[in-house]
């Protein structure tokens, strides 16, 4: 059975109790299904979180249907790409602290979504490089930047 991302994450929210419409849309590395619903506060929840927990949802049905599921990024009215334009200027930032000062910039405790957007950004610039390091007591790690080693 091919997995279904669009009708997957409807029938989710309809479980849930919302009335959305979702919108599928191919991106770099798979698909992002964007919803739209006049609840769209309660669906983002606190700095994100019940958006996080949706996505993970959705990705792990998917995968149970089939392996070769497309990996799905949900957002709801543009929330994650917003945060995800903010979050790769953060970086990007702390990216030329480093370049100009060669000290190592902690980024602030991620999430792994946030993380993987980070190191996707770092990944080829030739004089950074990037680790995740657990914050003791959270699901959360920070980012550490520093200049690449010789």
């Amino acid at each position: 059975m091919t997995a279904q991302p669009k009708a997957t994450l409807e029938k989710v929210l309809e479980l849930m109790g919302f009335q959305a419409t979702v919108t599928e849309k191919e991106i770099e590395d798979g698909l992002l299904l964007d919803i739209t619903a006049d609840d769209s506060g309660r669906l983002i929840g606190r700095q994100g979180q019940t958006l996080s927990d949706l996505q993970y949802i959705v990705n792990r049905l998917l995968f149970q249907q089939s392996q070769d599921a497309p990996r799905v990024t949900v957002d709801v009215g543009g929330y994650r790409t917003q945060a995800r334009e903010q979050l790769l200027k953060r970086a990007l930032e702390a990216a030329e602290k480093v370049r100009k000062h060669g000290d190592i910039v902690e980024l602030e405790p991620l999430n792994s979504f946030e993380r993987r957007i980070v190191h996707q950004a770092i990944k080829d610039d030739p004089d950074i490089e990037s680790h995740s390091v657990e914050v003791e007591g959270t699901d959360k790690k920070v980012i550490l930047l520093r200049p690449k080693r010789a």
